[in-house]
């Protein structure tokens, strides 16, 4: 599918409106009724496809949906539906780490070249202070690390953001091959003096998890989270381009320049570009879940939960622990979570530090940060 922007809006103007006319709630709009505005606006605004939510708080479970889940049908978003939920990824590697430090099997401020000595990381953090400097666990779940994102590399954005993404999209790609790309450049930062997002911290820490345990990341996520809160919908692709279960479009503008850029279908792709640090599938429902019970200690241990929250200034309105924001709100409520975009995508999880009112919200169209303004008009009703 290539159609351009402009041609779009008179699509998504009709699409919209059986969309909204389709969207289900289990509970009545009453109490979500900014969120509902938001999302309608979100849509019109930025031509976003469509928009799903789902909200759990005191009054029981709302779903919204507005707009298309597939331009060519002009199927609206479900409830149910899956999608990417990219960097969403990272709480849930987070959460293995933590456990496998309060069952003793690694410390949190282990050098990563302990469980990685053939990744050289050893001499990494030897260029940037010495061997008292080397790079820890702790320091790449809470990107402290200093190594730069993978994603900043300048052959790599060429072919990935960018039009050229349709000749790419199926690759496979290794961690360690990833990995190596951002070993290349220089370091940020000493590790520990400094915060920058990074993707590569968590790659790494994906394949502390498999030393670790001798199992890969995504069995032992499967094990230690999805299994046992029953996230039916959530999964971890690896190399399977394809969306399990039922799910809408993702479209993406492929980071053209320009007012008007092309919009096309990117539902298929292979997510080992992203690895442990974005490949992972799931839903609203899903995401609620999982968000409330890292709040309510369902999965760590008071220590590791404490730590997790542990956090360091990361811009004006966000800190970031380990695997977890701390966002603060411009009506001053505090919540806690990830956000997540990855070709076609765009997904926030939030929720009150008691758990109490939770949100997850996703677009299927990677071209409008839209997420944080349905999380703010939740919160901030």
């Amino acid at each position: 599918m290539h159609l351009p922007r402009r041609l779009l809006s008179g699509l998504i103007s009709t699409v919209t409106a059986f969309g909204l006319m389709a969207s289900s709630s289990t509970a009545a709009d009453l109490g979500h009724t900014r969120t509902r505005a938001a999302m309608e606006a979100l849509v019109a605004r930025d031509d976003a496809p469509g928009v799903l939510a789902q909200v759990a708080d005191g009054a029981g479970v709302w779903n919204g949906s507005v707009g298309t889940a597939d331009y060519a049908t002009g199927r609206p978003r479900e409830a149910g539906d899956r999608f990417r939920i990219g960097s969403l990824t990272k709480p849930f590697v987070a959460t293995v780490l933590l456990q496998l430090e309060a069952e003793g099997t690694l410390g949190l401020d282990d050098p990563v070249g302990r469980w990685l000595p053939d990744v050289r990381l050893g001499r990494y953090g030897a260029a940037v202070g010495g061997p008292e400097r080397a790079i820890t666990v702790r320091q790449l779940l809470g990107h402290t690390s200093g190594i730069p994102d993978y994603t900043a590399d300048p052959a790599l954005r060429a072919a990935y953001f960018s039009p050229r993404f349709p000749d790419v999209r199926m690759r496979t790609h290794s961690a360690r091959e990833l990995v190596r790309r951002a070993l290349s450049r220089p370091p940020l930062f000493r590790p520990g003096t400094g915060w920058s997002y990074s993707n590569t911290n968590y790659l790494l820490a994906g394949m502390v998890i498999e030393r670790a345990t001798g199992h890969s990341y995504a069995t032992e996520i499967e094990r230690r989270v999805l299994r046992p809160l029953k996230l039916r919908d959530t999964s971890l692709p690896g190399t399977s381009t394809r969306i399990p279960g039922p799910h809408g479009k993702e479209y993406s503008t492929l980071f053209a320049p320009g007012a008007d850029p092309p919009v096309r279908d990117v539902t298929a792709l292979n997510p080992s570009l992203a690895g442990a640090s974005g490949e992972m599938i799931s839903s609203t429902g899903d995401l609620v879940r999982f968000v409330r019970a890292l709040a309510t200690g369902r999965l760590l241990p008071p220590r590791e939960a404490a730590r997790m929250r542990t956090t360091r200034r990361a811009d004006a309105t966000e800190r970031y622990g380990l695997g977890l924001t701390e966002r603060t709100l411009s009506c001053g409520v505090t919540v806690w979570g990830h956000d997540g975009t990855i070709h076609g995508s765009s997904t926030a999880a939030y929720t009150t530090p008691d758990g109490t009112h939770t949100i997850a919200v996703n677009l299927n169209g990677d071209w409008s940060d839209g997420a944080r303004d349905l999380v703010e008009a939740e919160y901030c009703d």
